[in-house]
């Protein structure tokens, strides 16, 4: 929104003598004098001019300041007396003339400056005009902003006093409004280098997704003016300024039938206007469309000196004693000014307290090279009166409104039209738009989720009829309707999952978030707090390192479980209390809409329930979690071939606990990585819920249906016999059994440790012997052996002593497998008997043998030695005989038959 100035400025309208008229000149501008010679009347009526005349001129200023100052001074010091000026026509010599006119006490009246400058009372005093200020715009401007719901607007202006305080004016106006300005530009006299915007054809910055707002007082074809300096034709311009809108004060009555002030109707001024311009196109001639201001002007002034010529004169004063010291005669053509308010053939007349013009405000669309009126503003009661005709399509000028300044209304005509057949956009409209899961999706899980809660259910009343039955009994039925519940309040998680902003408002989202967490982390504790009880309980059973434990009780899982419960409660309820859930929204990159639209984006945006210290209650809660999760699956391990009488469904509860434990290890990461994802976030952790407690519900509970339904029968107990009573007797039982137990495993690790010392020393003694028997001569070695396979019932073993067989090998390198002597053969039993019987021997030889006496000398010398070893042995062997047989009476380790030979 802005303008420029053109070079074909306004002509002034003068005053001629004894009557009023208009003379235009298509190029200049004039600052008329006025001065008077009054005749005393004999019979003067104060309403009429009958009796006043009035001599004027005029001097063409061609908008030049110096030379409009230069005019004043000639007038001011050349007779007659001036009272008023008239003019000057435009802002820029009015902003000069205007502060030097108070020095002499004239009231200024200007038809056709503009400048909001000049609405200043403290720099122009005694300056009044019939041309609306430009500020009168704005009002209208920002009443159009509303009605089409636009709030982003760009200016650009020209650099002199009277844009600049326009568009000052409309940055207060659009503030209050809370309109947002988001471009201002400006330039000197070319806006090429400044702003490329200007050249809105070029740039392509026209067309539906813009708005042009422009300057009214330009003639209807200025566009179609030629011009040397501009490279664009009367079609290119035609194209660029297709659906423009403009603001203008009213300068014609728009009740054209109506007598005004001076009797004429605002249509014949118009038609007496034409008829004096002769037949030309009186657009065509500058200063057509001002010259009801001009003549409205005239109007006012002569009104205002009859005013005042009343007053003086009862007063016993006149004009004619006005000189440019007297300032009480100044004040009262002021006031008579001030109180000015009559129909005139451009409208109302009438002056704020700022010396500017109160008219209505027109609005303007150019249809097809053609203004057309919209509407009208009426300041007063800030009214808008629109025709609805407004369209952006053709290229002429429609008047869309009036803007009636009085009275701050605005009549439209509903007439505009848009290109598109919509209302332009002041900006390309991001519409938001939440992703939400998909729906589909949504009903499938809620049905799983729905059947889950159903078997769940279904389970729980199997649980509760058959729970006297032995083979329940020693499942802890209390621990898996537990279970069931937990899994029924994960299942309903699913539905609360899925609910966003679909189905929700804003407030019920934030209720949801702190519902989600809440079923969620309670299901979890029930569910899987009531197996890892199990496995808790299992564990402590079975450890080895407890001597003495005292009988198990349901109350000790319970104790678990409501431990878990209670951190649970405690982390959830500082979660909530000190940082609450609330809704955030994640925006995504903008999008372009199918089908696309020029000035439409989508904007995606995603619900999440955050917090602002998120990251840590995540932390604090998953590490919690995490911990049980990761006890849960060792003791699972350490317990996975353990069977336990108080619980027969160990082995399900440990595979349940490791479906549990992978599927939250995963679910857990990748959700946080995909939460930007809806339907995949949703569809993850809905799988993992559905897969954890089906997984659950069927391990534990499909064994015991089947079971049941092959022995329904079995396993039922009699009225009289009591859960309590079945569960004590069995785990006194088992008490015993581990309290034995661990006595034999403390006895069998003594005995085996004395059997490994007796071993180290029968392999020290043999060795020591085999040294021996290599230093007989003869080196034929002597075996023996315990237990001989060969030996037959005899008078020794009934007389319980121990018999020793001898056998003489002829060498030490014959192989075990071959024929050897005996060498006790060689040794006569009248040697050999002897010795071994001093030892509590039995021997026995296989043939006797007669040796010289050498001979005899060294063979008792050799049974001796092997008499010791032998005793020796026979002493080991008891020893070890009785431990054998000790730990096979226990059952503890199988028997073994140690077999040493000694050489």
């Amino acid at each position: 929104m802005g303008g420029r100035s053109v070079n074909n400025s306004l002509c002034s309208p003068a005053i001629r003598k004894d009557t009023s008229g208009l003379r235009t000149d298509r190029h200049h501008k004039a600052v008329p004098s006025v001065g008077y010679r009054h005749r005393r009347p004999t019979n003067r009526t104060p309403s009429s001019f009958e009796h006043m005349r009035f001599k004027n001129g005029y001097t063409v200023l061609w908008c030049m300041p110096g030379l409009g100052m230069n005019v004043l001074y000639e007038l001011l010091y050349n007779k007659p007396t001036k009272l008023m000026l008239l003019g000057p026509g435009c802002s820029v010599v009015s902003t000069f003339v205007g502060q030097a006119a108070r020095m002499w006490n004239l009231i200024v009246l200007s038809y056709g400056s503009s400048s909001p400058a000049l609405s200043n009372r403290e720099r122009f005093p005694t300056f009044f005009r019939t041309h609306p200020s430009a500020t009168l715009h704005n009002p209208t401007r920002v009443a159009l902003f509303k009605r089409f719901n636009w709030t982003r607007i760009a200016t650009i202006q020209e650099t002199q006093e009277v844009f600049t305080s326009t568009i000052e004016d409309l940055e207060q106006r659009v503030k209050k409004a809370e309109i947002e300005i988001a471009v201002r530009t400006s330039f000197l006299t070319d806006p090429t280098n400044a702003v490329r915007n200007l050249k809105v054809y070029k740039e392509k910055l026209y067309g539906p997704k813009y708005v042009w707002f422009i300057i009214g007082w330009y003639p209807d074809n200025w566009w179609a003016q030629p011009d040397p300096s501009i490279n664009c034709t009367a079609d290119m311009l035609k194209e660029a300024l297709q659906g423009h809108l403009t603001t203008e004060g009213l300068m014609l009555n728009p009740n054209t039938d109506r007598p005004t002030v001076s009797g004429m109707t605002a249509r014949e001024f118009q038609k007496e206007v034409e008829k004096k311009i002769g037949g030309s196109n009186p657009l065509s001639v500058t200063g057509y469309v001002e010259a009801p201001l001009a003549y409205d002007a005239v109007w006012a002034l002569a009104l205002a000196l009859n005013k005042t010529q009343t007053r003086l004169t009862s007063r016993g004063q006149s004009l004619e004693d006005f000189h440019y010291s007297n300032t009480h005669i100044r004040r009262e053509i002021y006031s008579a000014m001030n109180s000015t308010n009559f129909e005139g053939v451009s409208g109302q007349v009438a002056f704020n307290s700022e010396g500017d013009r109160i008219t209505w405000t027109q609005i303007e669309q150019m249809w097809n090279g053609t203004y057309v009126k919209l509407g009208i503003y009426n300041y007063n009661n800030n009214k808008l009166n629109w025709n609805n005709i407004e369209r952006w399509q053709d290229g002429t000028y429609v008047k869309l409104g009036i803007y009636n300044y009085n009275n701050n209304k605005l009549n439209w005509n509903n007439i505009e039209r848009w290109q598109g057949n919509k209302v332009p956009q002041d900006r390309t409209i991001i519409v938001s738009v939440l992703r939400t899961v998909n729906p589909g999706l949504f009903i499938a899980m809620c049905l799983l989720a729905a059947l889950g809660i159903i078997g769940a259910i279904f389970l729980l009343v199997f649980n509760t009829r058959n729970q006297h039955r032995r083979y329940l009994i020693l499942s802890q039925p209390s621990i898996n309707s537990t279970m069931l519940v937990g899994c029924i309040v994960c299942f309903s998680c699913v539905f609360l999952q899925g609910l966003d902003g679909h189905y929700l408002s804003k407030e019920a989202f934030v209720a949801i978030c702190q519902t989600r967490a809440w079923v969620l982390c309670v299901g979890f504790t029930l569910a899987y707090g009531s197996m890892f009880s199990k496995v808790w309980t299992i564990y402590r059973l079975t450890t080895r390192r407890k001597k003495e434990i005292k009988a198990s009780r349901d109350w000790e899982m319970w104790l678990v479980l409501s431990i878990f419960l209670v951190i649970d409660v405690t982390v959830l309820l500082a979660w909530q209390i000190m940082d609450p859930l609330q809704r955030h929204l994640e925006s995504f990159p903008h999008e372009t809409p199918k089908p696309a639209e020029e000035d439409v984006e989508i904007k995606p945006q995603l619900e999440h329930c955050s917090s602002d210290h998120m990251n840590i209650w995540l932390g604090v809660t998953f590490g919690y979690k995490g911990i049980l999760l990761l006890f849960g699956i060792l003791l699972a391990y350490e317990t996975r071939n353990v069977k336990v009488k108080q619980i027969n469904d160990s082995k399900f509860v440990g595979m349940s606990i490791y479906n549990i434990v992978v599927l939250c290890i995963i679910t857990a990461p990748v959700t946080l990585i995909i939460a930007s994802h809806q339907d995949a976030s949703f569809a993850f952790v809905a799988v993992a819920i559905l897969l954890s407690g089906f997984l659950a519900m069927g391990l534990i509970f499909v064994p015991k249906i089947l079971e049941l339904r092959r022995n329904p029968q079995d396993g039922a107990e009699s009225a009289a016999l009591t859960d309590s009573t079945v569960s004590r007797e069995e785990e006194e039982r088992h008490q015993r059994l581990l309290r034995e137990n661990e006595e034999l495993k403390e006895q069998i690790a003594e005995k085996e440790e004395k059997i490994r010392d007796l071993n180290q020393r029968i392999q020290l003694k043999s060795q020591q012997k085999v040294d021996t028997a290599a230093a007989i001569k003869q080196p034929s070695p002597i075996c023996l052996s315990k237990n001989s396979q060969n030996n037959t019932p005899t008078q020794s073993q009934i007389s319980n002593k121990p018999t020793v067989n001898f056998a003489l090998n002829s060498s030490t390198t014959t192989s075990s497998h071959e024929s050897e002597p005996d060498l006790l053969s060689r040794l006569p039993n009248t040697y050999i008997a002897p010795v071994f019987q001093e030892k509590g021997l039995i021997v026995s030889s296989r043939q006797n043998h007669n040796p010289n006496s050498l001979e005899r000398n060294r063979h008792e010398k050799c049974g001796n030695e092997i008499a010791n070893i032998v005793t020796d042995n026979n002493s080991d062997s008891a020893l070890q005989t009785s431990s054998t047989t000790k730990s096979s009476k226990t059952s503890a380790m199988s028997e073994e038959t140690y077999s040493e030979s000694y050489c």
